[in-house]
């Protein structure tokens, strides 16, 4: 019929009544979902549209499936960086769209890091500093592949040690997007030389616990790569 409206199928349905109980905190993490005959009757559907809408939110990371006597679908634990995995498809479709461009992701990138530096220079903690550290690559003997990934796993390392999840969240998506070709090609000569001295500061200003040299590192680390790509 013409202009009605179509509704979603059954495990579509059960899937987001359940994601609304986690997401609101009705289901807490580690809590365990009503076992699936019990799901069955209560909605009135059948076990394969039960599990569907399981595996459904199992794939977004809301809940964990454990077989066995003491086994049963429990809300997962919160985990900053199997969130991020879920933001990274819709971050990626955006930076590839003609409303986002590079001046968003290094605007975004200046609001993330900035502060983030300051932070992780105050919290950080032994193993954050091994992480970076591990992050670090040799601009002479490393190839450009192998730089950009320890880019950006390094700044994600950064994110970590501010201590607040939602950093790293947010930074984990913004991270793996691409600049794209025809800003990566033409990359000025001493580009990889500068960003890995910038990253060898922000280490020793973290190191140091110092936040105000922490900050000034980052915003002249982001001002260097905006003139850089402009």
């Amino acid at each position: 019929m013409t202009g009605s409206t179509v509704r979603p199928p059954a495990y579509q349905q059960l899937a987001d009544d359940l994601r609304a109980d986690i997401t609101s905190g009705r289901l807490q993490p580690g809590e365990r979902l009503p076992p699936e005959p019990e799901l069955c009757v209560k909605i009135g559907v059948s076990r394969s549209t039960v599990r569907e809408a399981l595996r459904l939110l199992a794939s977004q990371h809301l809940i964990v499936t454990t077989r066995g006597v003491t086994g049963g679908s429990f809300v997962a634990h919160p985990d900053a960086e199997q969130l991020a995995d879920g933001l990274s498809t819709g971050f990626a479709l955006l930076t590839h769209s003609a409303n986002v461009g590079l001046a968003d992701l290094l605007e975004l990138r200046r609001a993330l890091e900035v502060p983030a530096a300051g932070l992780a220079a105050v919290r950080r903690t032994d193993f954050h500093l091994a992480e970076l550290r591990g992050a670090l690559f040799d601009p002479v003997l490393d190839d450009f592949d192998t730089m950009m990934v320890a880019h950006a796993a390094f700044h994600k390392a950064m994110s970590k040690a501010t201590g607040n999840p939602l950093f790293e969240l947010v930074g984990t998506p913004l991270y793996q997007a691409s600049y794209g070709e025809e800003v990566i090609g033409v990359l000025p000569e001493g580009y990889w030389p500068r960003i890995d001295a910038d990253h060898r500061n922000l280490l020793d200003c973290l190191v140091a616990r110092d936040a105000e040299a922490a900050t000034r590192v980052a915003i002249e680390h982001l001002d260097f790569i905006a003139e850089a790509v402009r």
